[in-house]
């Protein structure tokens, strides 16, 4: 009996210890089943909704909303994402495409799993009146990518505690210039992810309910690219048209015609979109103009068709303009607004995140959707690399209905950022284990960098 409380007063002090000192959570890997990674993703789940995890991202999501930094003018939040990394003790490779931050998690050696976040933010001002509206007039942070940050400085927090169990490295990526910039491309051209064996991102959706992530094989999000075009003719008195040549009329028929690439001359099976959205011309209601400018974009799903579309774009402009006898000028606008490839899934990633995401939420709660007109930098990593692209669900309907992204009225959910930060960790974590293995390793050092 003494014996027995003895031993009953011992669990309860390694219990108390355990309350005021936790631990991170280990796993095992059972070799016979695959019970042990089945386990990760809830695990690492609950691991990130912690009190005092969660109040630390939402803290470090507040700050990078208060300071919005345009394309390749990420230099505070470049700072802050170093100085947290430092704090875990990440290495990391900084600038990177001008602002862009690259870390790592792990052996340093092979395989290589990337994470990557997009920095950027809009110009566009915030009509959100709340204690930590943006801070800088005509910028905001209105596209979820302050909430991408602090998703994958969660996901580092999280893997650099499980760092023992990573079989390779993890590479974090904090991208610049993904609204219009081709940030992505830059990244590449860099050389940081040479030896990347897959890579994965996200975007938060605020209509999809929170706990849901939805995303599909094959296109998700279609190639795109803009235009403009100076359309000239010759001004005069609106009254004597016959001494003029009317950029106007030209510019209307050129519209008509460039709607006509989609209606009879695309598939219709294979969908794409051009969108004249700028027209300019005249200043007086009695004077034709010397010139007009239009402007818009064009989105594909396929290479192919992209590559007809854009060329069918500038030969109906300049034909166009040419029967109602005035120039005309294409320009692509690729220096300031380099095109987007197609965003398209890898199929074996679909399926393993299927898997991932289903073991951490629920087969139920893990959705495939439709393609989608919009478009990504992330496509370019997926032109080298495997990759996969999904949308984290953040709506919750007691907290009423959230605006759009790239509206002055959007709002971020933060209770979605655990589940974006345990679903970027489980990838990782789970790809090395799950197919590390199966990955030839060329020869070579690869320890500290790739």
């Amino acid at each position: 009996m003494g014996g027995a409380m003895s031993f009953s007063k011992w669990v309860f002090v390694v219990f108390v210890l355990h309350l005021l000192n936790p631990c991170p959570v280990r796993f095992s890997y059972g070799s016979s089943s695959s019970n042990g990674l089945s386990d990760i993703p809830k695990k690492l789940l609950n691991f990130a909704k912690r009190q005092e995890l969660v109040g630390w991202m939402i803290g470090i999501r507040r700050k990078i909303h208060q300071n919005p930094e345009l394309g390749y003018q990420e230099f505070e939040t470049s700072q802050l994402i170093r100085s947290e990394l430092d704090k875990m003790g990440i290495k990391y490779k900084h600038p990177v495409a001008v602002t862009g931050v690259v870390g790592f998690i792990g052996t340093g050696e092979p395989p290589f799993v990337a994470l990557r976040a997009d920095m950027d933010s809009l110009p566009l001002q915030e009509m959100v009146e709340w204690e930590y509206k943006s801070k800088i007039p005509g910028k905001m942070h209105a596209c979820g990518h302050d909430g991408h940050v602090t998703m994958l400085l969660g996901a580092a927090k999280i893997l650099q505690e499980h760092r023992e169990e990573l079989k390779g490295t993890v590479v974090l990526v904090f991208q610049p210039a993904e609204e219009g910039g081709g940030g992505a491309h830059k990244v590449l051209e860099a050389g940081v992810l040479e030896k990347v064996n897959a890579i994965f991102g996200l975007h938060v959706d605020p209509n999809l309910p929170i706990g849901e992530v939805a995303s599909r094989p094959g296109p998700l999000l279609a190639g795109s690219g803009f235009f403009e075009a100076v359309i000239g003719g010759k001004g005069g008195h609106a009254a004597i048209p016959q001494h003029s040549i009317d950029p106007i009329l030209a510019a209307s028929n050129v519209i008509v015609s460039l709607q006509h690439l989609v209606s009879r001359e695309a598939d219709p099976l294979d969908s794409q979109v051009v969108t004249v959205a700028k027209f300019q011309g005249g200043g007086a209601f009695n004077v034709i103009p010397d010139s007009v400018l239009i402007g818009g974009t064009f989105r594909a799903f396929s290479k192919e068709s992209f590559t007809q579309l854009k060329q069918r774009i500038e030969e109906v402009i300049i034909g166009q303009a040419a029967v109602q006898r005035c120039s005309a000028t294409v320009d692509f606008l690729t220096k300031e607004k380099p095109f987007f490839p197609p965003t398209i899934n890898n199929n074996d990633l679909h399926k393993y995140f299927q898997t991932v995401a289903g073991d951490m939420l629920d087969t139920q709660k893990v959705k495939v959707m439709a393609p989608v007109m919009g478009s990504e930098d992330f496509s370019f990593y997926q032109e080298v690399m495997p990759g996969y692209f999904f949308f984290l669900g953040m709506k919750n309907e007691t907290l009423g209905k959230v605006e759009s992204i790239h509206s002055p009225y959007f709002t971020l959910n933060e209770d979605a950022l655990p589940y974006g930060a345990a679903l970027h960790a489980s990838l990782a974590l789970r790809y090395l284990l799950e197919f590390g293995p199966k990955i030839s390793l060329p020869e070579g050092n690869y320890r500290d960098e790739l």
